[in-house]
């Protein structure tokens, strides 16, 4: 028998196997790739390998707008540059870590103990320098396109007016002369012609209201130009802001009854003004254009929170974009970047918002006064400054008063005294001794700024602790000696106004006083809807919910009594929240002076700690009515009279039958707070 042996030949592969090895590979390789992408993208790299190389072409500028607006009669010149060219662009050097911001100046107008001047920082270090000095006041300021003149208002000449300067030589010249306000300029893109608001008296009825005007700055007498009148309407427009295409100027109107941010197209004499927000519940205030004329960014304040945002006017069907907080913006010189004016209730800052992406470009500075307005230079500074801006940037202002403590005689642990406040009309017309020369220095500057004395007469000043205050109020700044009420009356005479101001969930009160002299050369028109507490008494359960309701715009000139007491270190304190029910819980009427101390380290300025630790709650000023007891119902219970057998005589000595037992009627006696009717008397057989 013979084995035979099979020989083992080589496999051959299978076809199917190998294309299936094929795709898992390739696709292996399509998931490193893909992932390799993303990553790339991510990093932004990616992008800039894809873009041209960089070009050193500037981006136009709106200085040719005119021609283009003449060739083109539209509201943006089709020479502005494309979203890709200006990514393709490089970035400036960077002066700081901050490289979001464009080399250039911001200019403030801040308010710096008795005036408002202008002053300017650079993004690279925001070391505040001084532009102007005196003793007037410099607000609204704006820069031309070509970056040469800062256009801004001032009462340096007795009543509010426009002028321009010069920033390579430092000449100012005067652009207005009129006894009304005027105020908030707004360039055109040639630089020839400036918007502006106008305090003035309507032809028809000779009420003064804040108009939108126009007029020519080139000539050599730009005060004899007859101006150009924009609007013309009952309600306020006022914050010109004309736009980079030459053809539409942004404004604020309440003519609709609220705060909103209006558009007049140049073009349209049909339909010349149109709304750009539709929000019923925001304030709205300060609009300004990006330098491509595509958006448009203003102040929105809705529900205690105040942002800025931003309007892409190419589709005005989708809601405002929110940037972040702010209650006044400048954009840069390529639309990358905004300047912000953040206001909180008591305080001033800086800071800067990158627009694409959304994110924070200049961190919270403390600018330590009230501003008034803000633009951005875009061009360099001449170095060295004209000789007159060098003057105004080394002054030093002084200060407004000195403290002056007594000395305190008799008085443990160093306390300090409470004392009197001479010619002020309160119950107890104290302070403490370390807040009294604030307070009079306060009292001069207000009778300076409106006329009259406000502060003569006070609610309350310095409150022991022996009287007690509303309900709510137990560690109120008026026992620390450090705060006042002023008197309500001149609310109910027409010579005080209040405007509301919601930050968060905190709601704060601006004071406005009217000034005695009304012809210009005081005060300036208000430009916010005014609060009405006694709106609740109304009938109008909405405003009685509510604590009030917005009220129309006032006439006449008004003094900021807020900032004036800010600058003096005069505080303001929130509402408390039972201030939509109860008035005095509204606190609108008192300012403290804290210097940095908690309530607690106040007290103990003039009261030792036994008397602040173990202080005894006071008893409201109300009775509180006492509950009367009901009286017990107790039952009575009932008395049944019990019948007897009765002999009937008869006249024969005979025996006759039993006589029938007859019921006797019950007697009930009911008590007298018995809820039970009481019984019928029956006879039953």
């Amino acid at each position: 028998m013979t084995a035979s042996f099979t020989p083992i030949s080589s496999e051959t592969p299978d076809p199917q196997e190998n294309t299936k090895f094929t795709r898992i590979i390739i696709l292996i390789l399509a998931m490193l790739l893909l992932a390799f992408l993303i990553y790339g993208i991510l990093n932004g790299w990616f992008l800039q390998w894809l873009t041209l190389p960089p070009t050193t072409t500037p981006i136009p500028t709106t200085a040719n707008s005119a021609s283009l607006i003449e060739q083109q009669g539209t509201d943006t010149p089709t020479s502005s540059p494309s979203p890709d060219l200006i990514a393709s662009l490089p970035a400036p050097e960077a002066t700081s870590e901050i490289s979001q911001f464009v080399q250039g100046a911001i200019i403030l107008s801040l308010k710096e103990g008795e005036y408002n001047h202008l002053f300017y920082c650079f993004p690279s270090n925001c070391q505040l320098s001084r532009l102007t000095n005196g003793s007037w006041d410099d607000i609204t300021p704006s820069v031309s396109p070509d970056g040469k003149y800062l256009a801004f208002s001032s009462n340096r000449n007795g009543h509010w007016d426009l002028y321009q300067m010069n920033l390579s030589t430092g000449e100012i010249i005067q652009l207005t002369a009129t006894p009304e306000y005027d105020s908030h300029p707004s360039w055109s893109p040639d630089g020839r012609w400036m918007a502006y608001e106008s305090y003035v008296p309507d032809p028809a009825t000779n009420i003064p209201n804040l108009e939108i005007f126009i007029r020519e700055i080139t000539s050599a007498n730009p005060q004899s130009q007859t101006p150009i009148r924009l609007t013309e309407h009952p309600g306020a427009d006022y914050a010109p802001a004309w736009a980079p295409g030459g053809r539409q100027i942004a404004f604020v109107s309440t003519r609709d009854g609220e705060e909103g941010i209006w558009v007049a197209n140049l073009d349209d004499s049909d339909n010349r003004f149109q709304k750009i927000n539709h929000n019923q519940s925001a304030t709205n205030d300060h609009p300004v254009w990006s330098p491509d004329g595509h958006y448009l960014a203003w102040a929105s304040s809705i529900e205690g929170m105040q942002n800025i945002v931003i309007c892409d006017l190419s589709h005005p069907e989708e809601p405002p974009r929110v940037i972040g907080g702010g209650s006044w913006a400048a954009w840069d010189a390529f639309g990358k970047s905004l300047a912000v004016i953040l206001q909180s209730p008591n305080q001033s800052y800086l800071t800067g918002y990158q627009f694409e992406p959304s994110q924070l470009a200049l961190p919270l500075i403390n600018l330590n006064h009230s501003a008034q307005g803000i633009t951005w230079l875009t061009v360099a500074l001449p170095q060295p400054l004209p000789e007159s801006l060098q003057k105004a940037a080394i002054i030093t202002p002084t200060p407004s008063y000195q403290k002056s403590l007594g000395a305190s005689v008799n008085i443990p642990g160093q306390r300090k005294t409470v004392v009197l406040l001479n010619g002020i009309s309160a119950p107890y017309p104290q302070l403490n001794d370390a807040a009294d020369e604030a307070f009079y220095a306060l009292q001069s500057e207000v009778i300076r700024k409106t006329g009259w004395d406000f502060l003569a007469t006070l609610e309350n000043a310095f409150v022991p602790l022996t009287s007690p205050l509303y309900p709510g109020m137990l560690d109120d700044w008026l026992y620390t000696g450090r705060g006042f009420a002023f008197s309500t009356a001149p609310i109910n005479a027409g010579w005080v106004v209040v405007v509301r101001e919601d930050f968060g969930t905190q709601t704060y009160w601006r004071i406005f006083l009217r000034n005695r002299f009304q012809d210009g050369s005081q005060g300036s028109p208000l430009h916010h809807l005014t609060w009405d507490f006694d709106a609740r008494n109304s009938g109008d359960p909405r405003a009685y919910e509510q604590g009030g309701a917005l009220d129309n715009i006032p006439q006449g000139y008004w003094t900021d009594f807020t900032q004036i007491a800010l600058e003096y270190g005069w505080e303001r304190l929130p509402a408390l929240s039972s201030w939509r029910l109860a008035l005095p819980s509204a606190r609108y009427n008192e300012y403290v002076l804290t210097d940095d101390l908690s309530w607690y380290s106040a007290m103990l300025e003039v009261y030792p700690a036994e008397a602040v630790v173990t202080q005894t709650p006071l008893p409201p000023p109300t009775l509180t009515p006492t509950i009367t007891p009901k009286p017990t119902r107790t039952m009575t219970p009932t008395i049944t009279l019990i019948p007897t057998e009765t002999l009937t005589p008869t006249k024969m000595l005979t025996i006759t039958r039993a006589p029938t037992l007859t019921r006797t009627p019950t007697v009930t006696s009911t008590s007298l707070f018995s809820d039970t009717p009481r019984p019928a008397t029956s006879t039953e057989p």
